[in-house]
């Protein structure tokens, strides 16, 4: 039996479909995989690309910005405070606002807003480009 995944935003649904896997970072555990038959579970979401490893192939990442995740029997949820699928991502803002991030970094080292600012623009870089440079 497939897990029914639902992607929610303040912005609405950005996903709902079938799944064969998600996984996700949180802030108590870092990675962690969802299967069919997973134990329940509710976790504070760092701001990391989710993956939704498709039912019927495929897979589909969506940049997330803190939350929540939630499993319960075969259903997760994933409530997030800002998420993009990657073609909802403007990469030239992104990448803006990487430059402006790390600029303040280099002015105050422990500015933990500009700190969340870059982690923010990195994530969208990476679903945008479909790659994995995100530590």
């Amino acid at each position: 039996m497939p897990l029914q995944v639902e992607l929610v935003s303040p912005d609405g649904i950005l996903f709902e479909g079938e799944a064969r896997t998600v996984i996700a970072r949180t802030l108590e555990g870092g990675d962690i995989a969802f299967l069919p038959g997973h134990v329940p579970f509710l976790g504070a979401l760092a701001t990391y690309p989710v993956r939704v490893l498709m039912q019927e192939g495929g897979n589909r990442t969506i940049a997330a910005s803190r939350g929540f995740i939630s499993v319960n029997g075969d259903k997760v949820t994933v409530l997030s405070d800002t998420a993009l699928v990657a073609e909802d991502i403007d990469v030239a803002r992104a990448e803006a606002d990487l430059l402006a991030a790390e600029e303040l970094l280099r002015a105050d080292a422990e500015d933990e807003r500009a700190a969340a600012d870059k982690r923010w623009a990195e994530v969208r870089l990476d679903v945008a480009r479909g790659t994995d440079r995100v530590a």
